[in-house]
């Protein structure tokens, strides 16, 4: 069981590395990066590789770490309780399985994501240590034991809104996807966008290294906002010649895809704006 990316993601050595290691520990593996850079689609591609169910877990900032578990409906037996009806007597009628317990009790190896774990309080992580380390857990309405058939493959990401607790860390294997360089962004958007001619990624990467780089910018365009500017570009049509921009002009072709705040767009008027004055 190996993973290698996939014709639709492409790995690093780096990122396969991690995700073989934390496969052969049978530990977490915990990715970090911008946002934008694929984590999430990286659990995606994983469980595609190797041909396992996908089980996701996307964290909010009002999740709290048992409804990973399960969660009892209290509420719906009282209404049944009171209509008289028969499944009252089973407990386990009104035990909503979570996805830990999903994946627990999965007939084969499958891959669990649990996705932007900083969006929740910061004893959520240390919440599920035990279930992640033990694989088990009680459910305390019907008195079983949860334990794992198969260990899953957990791949847990976060964007660092958070600080992560030490004794959760240490559990996990750690992967920082970085920002690819121009060659690397360069495969994945022939990925995206087969036959894609090269003059025009090389220009249009040119120019968004050129923006993602100006000093200043409150947010940098990422991996995803990129694609989704490509893909503008194409159904435009637009040539190489047609994205070579001149410092005097305000805003790059199609800005909206690449700057997402009021702060970045008046940033670049105002570069525009003193471009304009030197030449005067």
């Amino acid at each position: 069981m190996k993973f290698n990316g996939t014709d639709a993601y492409v790995a690093t050595p780096d990122m396969a590395v991690a995700v073989n290691a934390a496969i052969r520990l049978e530990r977490p593996l915990l990715v970090k990066g911008e946002p934008g850079t694929g984590k999430t689609e990286l659990a995606r591609q994983i469980a595609g590789s190797l041909g396992l169910e996908l089980i996701e877990w996307n964290v909010k900032s009002t999740t709290r770490a048992a409804q990973g578990l399960y969660e009892y409906d209290a509420v719906s037996r009282l209404r049944d309780s009171q209509l008289g009806d028969p499944r009252v007597g089973d407990v386990a009628n009104y035990i909503r399985r979570g996805p830990l317990w999903r994946a627990f009790t999965a007939g084969e190896k499958v891959v669990l994501l649990i996705d932007e774990i900083d969006k929740a309080d910061i004893e959520f992580p240390n919440d599920l240590l035990q279930e992640l380390d033990r694989m088990e857990f009680f459910v305390y309405e019907t008195g079983e034991t949860v334990r794992a058939r198969t260990r899953p493959i957990v791949v847990i990401t976060s964007n660092n809104e958070k600080e992560l607790p030490d004794a959760f860390l240490r559990r996990c294997f750690f992967h920082y996807i970085r920002f690819p360089d121009q060659e690397t962004l360069a495969r994945i958007v022939s990925v995206h966008f087969p036959g894609i001619k090269p003059a025009l990624i090389r220009a249009a990467l040119t120019q968004f290294f050129e923006i993602r780089e100006t000093p200043g910018l409150r947010k940098k365009p990422s991996t995803s906002e990129v694609l989704d500017w490509l893909k503008l570009l194409l159904a435009d049509d637009l040539a190489p010649e047609d994205l070579r921009r001149d410092p005097s002009e305000a805003l790059p072709r199609l800005h909206g895809a690449l700057l997402k705040n009021e702060q970045d767009v008046h940033l670049f008027e105002r570069l525009a704006f003193i471009a304009r004055g030197r030449r005067s």
